[in-house]
């Protein structure tokens, strides 16, 4: 039997959370989102940079007098901002004949436009004589590009990669009781990717306090276990220590292990250390769970762990963590098998952008995008191609969604091998990761002797940091073994799925997955192949020509139990790469859903073969003034034995769908109902699509009706019309004006059109936006005071609608 038993391992894997409760710790997590300063600078001229540059701001240290570093430095004319915040989003769409403006979705940001690739963020802050004597530490989750930070006039760091989360300790550099300036200069002009990237500080801040005698802030505790075939748990945690006190310090480290509401389970030995000043130490602890959940797609069950530092008895740092335990296994013969069960691995890759708000996505945004693929069935997510924010992988630990978690580049320099340390550190204690990705496509290096050298570090790296899960490379190359293949313990086919065959017959015992696959091209509502606005049709048919479609790559992997499935490209729609067009398309139509989430076609493909659900789906709409008399493909996607398909209540003919395929009509156009009636093992299905008339209403669809009062929750709101019998419009493109009243915010507004120029933001008061295809999406931030909100939509000629929803 080849199985690759290094791989068979079982895991229990930690959402790393801080526990802030003085009354248990001295360590605190503090939101740091709020109050902050944006200008633009210039990349170009000093003048428009605060002379930054020209300046000489590092001959002495704090000097800053004069320049935007300075702590009294005159904010007039710098606008107010709340993190997470992407300026590049705001701007408009410009057209350039370039082609990594064209990769990034024609914002006006790089190297060809300096006016608008650098930017400022100052933040004023006080604290407390009485906090002093703790460790201060500023922490950001991603800042795109390049950034640098200083705090009261002092350089305390900076950050080249958009995507790897950091740390700086600001301790020294505090004036207790006094006012404090943190000040961030991101840089923007040089592009990581070929995808859009967003600008600024676009994922949250945090101040931490902890005691100089502390867990350390990167990688404090790790926690991996063994479980038998009763379920029976033997946990270890490892704590990882370090004093930055000015004395020795001896104290002891107890961790105990409690369910999800928090009745302690099991309690670890008190283990003693000492450690002299700036010193580091490692401490192990082993604990046994009886008969214990596991952490599954289905049940994603979370316990928690709690990890104490105590001097004479009293604590003094405090780590509280949610885990999930389960098992999993690569076997090169039959496939993967999460906690002992045979699954196929139904992925999405994705970027992280989304309509109306580039890539600040609140944390609501996270979960309800990983919803939205739970709900089609999908099990997989692959962070394509950087680390991810910390709140995505929240929301899939709490969810139970697998995660393939992917590093920038494939190179082992100093620079990124430590991104890709940085990455295991922060991220190896998720319980929804279960692979990780040492890069992407690196077609200059991964069939050379370098890529294999390269990836063999990275490899050795990966054992090292995180001994309870193994790794792929997302190679597009089809039955090639020379480079990194050579070493990599899970090979990874990016489409080329015609050297399947051939590879695993040559290399049997090396399992194989497909981290990225399919790319068909679909514009959702749009059947019909428009060049001028540059939209492709509907339906699973095109796809450029290193792709494939939906049903092939699916069929491909259900007929070999050893290829274990893959990575869908994409989830959603992104903005950037278009394909196969370029200007006026300026977004991907890669996604099986679009930028806000709407479903294409070919998602109901996906759910019809990747859910038990009963789906039938018809597509297209049966809105075509015009067109009476003429042939019209209509498309059914079901799951069903067999459909039937009537249209005015005449009979079309009734057909087998066939496994892992769909269903099609050639349907002469009339106006009126389309009716598809399927059969299920024995239960009748039912689906129409209906003629309607012009629309008349306004709907609003909101994703929930109640918000927290804490200045970070969303709400998302999805628009339609109506008509006179309350049907939505499906081909509507009304333009749709928004009235917000309340203690919140509209944040950003979409419709999922690839070749929409309509702004992403708007000015307050001037909220709207056009439907496409019927639909279009706001999103709501909430403000920081109970409140009741009130949202009406309103058009020419429609009757508003308007929803009220409530914030405590």
């Amino acid at each position: 039997m080849n199985r690759l038993s290094l791989f068979s391992l079982l895991i229990l894997v930690i959402t790393f959370k801080v526990s802030s409760a003085q009354s248990v710790s001295e360590r605190t997590h503090q939101n740091f989102d709020a109050g902050w300063k944006f200008h633009l600078g210039h990349a170009t001229d000093f003048n428009r940079d605060f002379n930054y540059g020209l300046g000489n701001i590092f001959s002495k240290s704090g000097e800053t007098a004069g320049t935007a570093l300075a702590i009294d430095y005159d904010e007039k004319g710098w606008a107010d901002v709340t993190l997470p915040h992407d300026w590049a989003v705001a701007l408009p769409f410009k057209y350039v004949k370039n082609d990594d403006l064209d990769s990034h979705g024609y914002k006006p940001v790089g190297g060809l436009f300096p006016e608008n690739s650098i930017g400022w963020y100052r933040k004023t802050f006080q604290v407390n004589r009485a906090d002093s004597g703790k460790r201060f530490e500023i922490q950001f989750d991603g800042i795109y590009r390049d950034s640098k930070v200083w705090i009261n006039g002092y350089y305390v760091g900076g950050n080249f990669s958009g995507y790897n989360s950091v740390k700086f300790d600001i301790t020294d550099f505090i004036r207790f009781g006094k006012k404090n300036v943190m000040v961030v200069r991101a840089d923007a002009t040089q592009s990581e990717g070929w995808f859009y990237e967003g600008a600024g500080i676009y994922r949250h801040a945090w101040l931490n306090t902890y005691n100089n005698l502390h867990f350390k802030p990167q990688g404090g505790v790790f926690v991996h276990a063994v479980v038998n075939n009763n379920k029976d748990a033997e946990v270890t945690i490892e704590t990882s220590l370090e004093n930055r006190g000015i004395n020795a310090a001896s104290a002891t480290v107890l961790s105990y292990i409690t369910d999800r509401n928090g009745k302690i389970l099991v309690t670890g030995n008190e283990l003693p250390f000492s450690l002299a000043v700036r010193e580091e130490n490692k401490l192990i602890s082993k604990v046994k769970l009886k008969s214990t959940r596991l952490w599954d797609i289905d049940d994603p069950y979370l316990y928690k762990a709690i990890s104490l530092v105590k001097v004479n008895g009293r604590v003094i740092d405090s780590v509280q963590t949610r885990f999930g335990i389960r098992t999993f296994t690569f076997d090169s013969n039959k496939g993967f098998f999460l906690n002992g069960r045979a699954m196929k691995i139904q992925g999405v890759s994705c970027h992280q952008d989304h309509a109306g708000v580039g890539s600040a996505l609140p944390d609501e945004l996270q979960y309800y995008r990983i919803r939205l693929l739970k709900e089609m069935g999908v099990n997989a997510y692959r962070t394509t191609h950087n680390m991810p924010t910390p709140e995505l992988l929240d929301a899939c630990d709490s969810l139970g969604m697998l995660v393939m978690d992917e590093t920038r580049l494939l190179t082992s320099g100093q620079e990124y091998e430590q991104q890709f340390r940085n990455l295991i550190l922060r991220d190896r204690n998720h319980a929804s990761i279960f692979l990780w990705s040492i890069g992407n496509e690196e077609y200059a290096t991964h069939r050379t002797d370098i890529g294999k050298r390269i990836a063999q570090n990275q490899i050795l790296l990966q054992k090292e940091l995180d001994p309870s899960r193994t790794c792929t490379y997302a190679a597009n190359m089809g039955n090639v073994f020379k480079g990194v293949n050579e070493v990599i313990p899970v090979r990874g086919f990016n489409y080329n799925l015609n050297g399947l065959d051939g590879y695993h017959a040559e290399h049997p015992d090396q399992p194989i997955i497909g981290t990225e696959v399919a790319s068909t091209v679909t514009t959702r509502s749009i059947f019909v192949k428009d060049t001028v606005r540059a939209y492709v049709p509907d339906y699973d048919l095109t796809y450029p020509s290193w792709a494939s479609t939906a049903e092939t790559w699916w069929k491909i992997t259900e007929d070999r139990p050893w290829f274990m499935g893959g990575f869908a490209w994409t989830g959603f729609d992104y903005r950037g790469e278009p394909t196969p067009y370029r200007w006026p398309n300026i977004n991907s139509h890669f996604g099986i859903m679009d930028m806000c989430g709407f479903p294409k076609t070919v998602y109901y493909y996906y759910q019809a073969w990747w859910t038990d659900k009963d789906v039938l789906h018809i597509a297209p709409h049966w809105n075509w003034p015009g067109k009476e008399g003429r042939p019209i493909d209509v498309w059914v996607n079901s799951n069903a034995d067999d459909v039937e398909l009537f249209l005015n209540g005449k009979g079309l003919g009734k057909k087998t769908m066939p496994r892992y395929g769909h269903l099609v009509w050639s349907v002469k156009y009339q106006p009126g109902k389309l009716l598809a009636v399927a059969h299920k093992h024995g239960k009748t299905i039912k689906a129409s699509v209906e003629t309607t008339t012009a629309p008349v209403s306004i709907q609003l669809l909101p994703s929930k009706k109640v918000l927290l009062d804490n200045g970070e929750d969303a709400v998302i709101v999805n628009v339609s019309v109506l008509d006179k019998k309350g049907r939505e419009v499906p081909d509507a493109s009304n333009l749709i004006q928004f009235d917000l009243q309340g203690n919140a915010d509209i944040i950003g507004v979409g419709n999922g059109d690839p070749s929409s120029h309509e702004p992403d933001k708007c000015e307050t008061g001037q909220w709207q936006r056009h439907l496409f295809g019927g639909k279009a999406q706001l999103i709501i931030k909430a403000g920081t005071k109970p409140s009741e909100i009130s949202l009406t939509g309103s058009a020419v000629g429609l009757t508003p609608r308007k929803i009220v929803l409530l914030q405590k």
